[in-house]
């Protein structure tokens, strides 16, 4: 029996505009229904392939805010998420998590303030971490830490972006750790760290679809291979007038 809290997600495409910029996009135009079937599932693929995207609409259809936070968070500082969510129905397992949590580089620092003035709240029971005096990994990382909980879901666009490749290990042993007490994990992820979580799908979004791939055959993991062992060749090819 499939344990996972999103076990499925289907996109009806007549509630999408016809010139609506969401049909341009290759892995997503052909795409009616995404089967999950691991607790940890990684979108990996060039940038505009539609990782943020999707992650985004399966976010917002399932509770969260769009900027990020828990499904209580009620803010927003700009209104970027696309009408996909309108249009995405998502099977659910028979478990109800307990915990969860949406976290995005491309707004966190929105959450951080958020998150600062909510432990503010006397009524909220919590205690100020001052975020925004630590640094961006920092803060990142004690957020992930602070929210992230057995038997919850967890949705991750790029959080690389703020982590140092020690603090990315620190996170995929937190989500190692997780995964074996029950969460379910959604990461969006160029890193090629983070892409190697134990027993994670890799879904590429490249070719025009999405599919399975291998970690080895990830770009993220071909590109970093190719620099680390290759380096001085690499930068004489790149760099040559």
């Amino acid at each position: 029996m499939n344990p996972l809290f999103i076990q499925k997600i289907s996109i009806d495409w007549n509630r999408i505009g016809q010139a609506s910029y969401l049909r341009g996009i290759e892995a997503l135009r052909g795409l009616e229904e995404l089967v999950l079937e691991h607790p940890v599932t990684c979108l990996v693929g060039e940038n505009g392939s539609g990782k943020s995207t999707l992650l985004e609409a399966i976010a917002v259809a399932y509770g969260f805010n769009p900027e990020g936070g828990t499904k209580n968070y009620n803010f927003s500082t700009y209104d970027s998420h696309s009408e996909l969510c309108d249009a995405i129905s998502l099977g659910k397992g028979y478990r109800r998590n307990r915990w969860g949590y949406f976290l995005r580089a491309e707004s966190f620092y929105n959450v951080a303030t958020k998150e600062e003035e909510y432990a503010r709240d006397p009524f909220a029971g919590t205690v100020s971490e001052e975020l925004h005096l630590k640094s961006h990994g920092e803060s990142f990382l004690a957020i992930a830490q602070k929210h992230f909980r057995p038997d919850g879901l967890y949705l991750l666009d790029e959080p690389e972006a703020a982590l140092s490749p020690q603090r990315q290990l620190s996170l995929l042993v937190d989500i190692h750790r997780l995964v074996k007490q029950g969460a379910q994990f959604i990461i969006a992820s160029h890193s090629p760290i983070l892409l190697g979580i134990p027993g994670a799908e890799l879904l590429s979004f490249d070719e025009g679809s999405i599919h399975p791939i291998a970690y080895e055959d990830s770009s993220s993991y071909q590109v970093m291979d190719m620099f680390l062992n290759n380096r001085e060749y690499m930068l004489k090819r790149l760099l040559e007038e």
